[in-house]
């Protein structure tokens, strides 16, 4: 345990950074011009930087005109070549990392590349500044005294041919500095498990008696080991069990359908709850205020942002917009270059702005999270919205969910079939129903419109899920912990199918 000087030295070290990021606040055009050709001028001799011509780029608009954007199917070729030991493709220092990640849509794995400059500089660089931008708001924190959870994935680090792949969370751990051991917990050992329910045991064995003051992990697996910690201590709240507990640091999945099973859970008023978002590409924006409902986006972290309008989304054949055109309350697609060699990537999330001056986003889903059979374009923000709502009229809570559609068929109208597993069941399933469905008609004028007369889409559809089912569905799909997420939308019935025959 930290004493309270080392609290504040800490403390002191970490809040240098703010003048750097005023910088980026004060120029961030500039700050991003500036690392578009510095990225190209790293990799101008690397083999993706010769097929496009990357020594005549000399602005964005050469840059546009030269690479076109990209999917991991397109440089898939690339990484398997550097993963079999070839260096200098598409970065130009040695590549011997690679998240693994497959994503809540595609069975099939990818490894995307993870260089030395963007451990250091992005997600190393990150975690430092998430606790920067807490500090600077609670002047009185005690976080140092104590130490704070990290709940990653359950990868091990595999070897393959003198290159590493395993959950991005894994691989940050594999390369944090011995004295990280002293201030977060669980220990390195037991981090770094691969079999998650063994690890999540171990996990609480190492930290029941430990002095925790703050929390970093995805709310959904966060919910599950917190729920175990309580069933272990037999203890009513987790407070009981970590008194000095002040934060709570999540991202990868929406909050709003967790917050108040958080609330009963750690009953404490200026309890501090702080969202980032970041991905196995790159760590992209830390909410900087306390509570915000918007994340700064961080523009000095070796990473270049483009932006497609939703409204002209056409994958790899959409046209881009940098940073300085984009305008709030817009959805964009968000496509990344990195200092790991990702080259206008299609990373495949949507965003939108919440505010210029800074930048701040909101994320609002996946390119792929959209229901848009019937002509609906229901996305994952309408729909948790909608939730939200109608479990406040119905005092219910929902542990998980997923969303597809039921096919015109016979002259009948379509739908959207759902399967919803309940903490807190409602009274009556018909009225939850009904204001669900009316919370999406005042939401979405599209869904209003097809919802006429049931002309086209019919009333919802739910099956109340036993309870453990989306775990049960996780682990046989040998997804449990990390940053594993049951698939919230679809335009297909393949999660629907595989859930009701559980």
């Amino acid at each position: 345990m930290a004493y309270p000087i080392v609290n504040s030295i800490i403390s002191w070290f970490l809040k240098k950074r703010i003048h750097q990021i005023e910088l980026f606040l004060k120029y961030p055009n500039d700050v991003q011009d500036e690392l578009l050709l510095k990225l190209v001028a790293t990799a101008k001799r690397t083999e993706f930087g010769k097929t496009h011509q990357f020594s005549s780029i000399k602005n964005y608009n050469d840059f546009v005109k030269h690479v076109p954007i990209q999917k991991y199917e397109t440089i898939e070729p690339l990484i398997e070549r550097c993963r079999q030991g070839e260096q200098n493709l598409f970065w130009p220092t040695q590549i011997k990392w690679f998240a693994k990640s497959s994503g809540t849509t595609n069975a099939k794995s990818k490894f995307i590349p993870v260089s030395e400059e963007a451990l250091e500089y992005c997600h190393m660089k990150a975690g430092k500044d998430m606790l920067c931008l807490y500090i600077n708001n609670n002047e009185e924190t005690q976080l140092f005294t104590g130490k704070g959870l990290k709940l990653g994935g359950s990868s091990e680090i595999y070897k393959d041919n003198n290159s590493y792949f395993g959950d991005l969370s894994a691989i940050i751990t594999e390369n944090l500095p011995f004295w990280a051991d002293y201030s977060s917990a669980p220990s390195q050992e037991v981090a770094l498990m691969a079999e998650w329910e063994t690890k999540m045991d171990a996990i609480i064995e190492e930290t029941i008696n430990e002095n925790i003051t703050s929390l970093v992990g995805v709310p959904s697996w966060m919910l599950v080991l917190l729920n175990n910690v309580l069933k272990r201590t037999g203890k009513d709240n987790i407070l009981e069990v970590w008194p000095n507990l002040e934060v709570y640091f999540h991202g990868g999945v929406n909050f709003n359908p967790y917050l108040e099973q958080y609330k009963k859970l750690i009953p404490k008023k200026d309890f501090k709850y702080y969202e980032t978002y970041n991905a196995s590409e790159g760590f992209f924006a830390i909410q900087d205020r306390n509570d915000s409902k918007d994340l700064l986006l961080m523009l000095d972290y070796g990473i270049f942002y483009e932006f497609i309008p939703m409204s002209n989304y056409k994958g790899e054949n959409s046209k881009t917009i940098p940073i300085s055109e984009v305008k709030k309350g817009i959805d964009y697609a968000l496509i990344i270059t990195t200092n790991s060699g990702l080259w206008r990537y299609l990373i495949g999330d949507t965003i939108r702005f919440t505010c210029l001056e800074p930048y701040r986003i909101k994320i609002t889903g996946r390119t792929r999270h959209y229901i848009n059979v019937f002509g609906e374009e229901l996305n994952i923000e309408n729909v948790e919205d909608a939730l939200k709502l109608a479990c406040q009229k119905t005092e219910a809570t929902i542990a998980d969910y997923t969303v597809g559609p039921i096919f015109m068929k016979d002259k009948k109208s379509g739908g959207h079939e759902w399967i919803i597993e309940f903490n807190e069941h409602p009274e009556n399933m018909n009225y939850f129903t009904e204001m669900l469905d009316n919370a999406l008609k005042s939401i979405n004028s599209d869904y209003e419109a097809k919802r006429y007369n049931s002309m086209t889409l019919a009333m919802p559809k739910i099956h109340v899920a036993k309870e453990g089912l989306f775990y049960e569905w996780l682990k046989k799909k040998d997804k449990l912990g990390g940053q594993h997420k049951v698939p919230r939308l679809s335009n297909q019935r393949d999660f629907i199918e595989e859930l009701l025959k559980l």
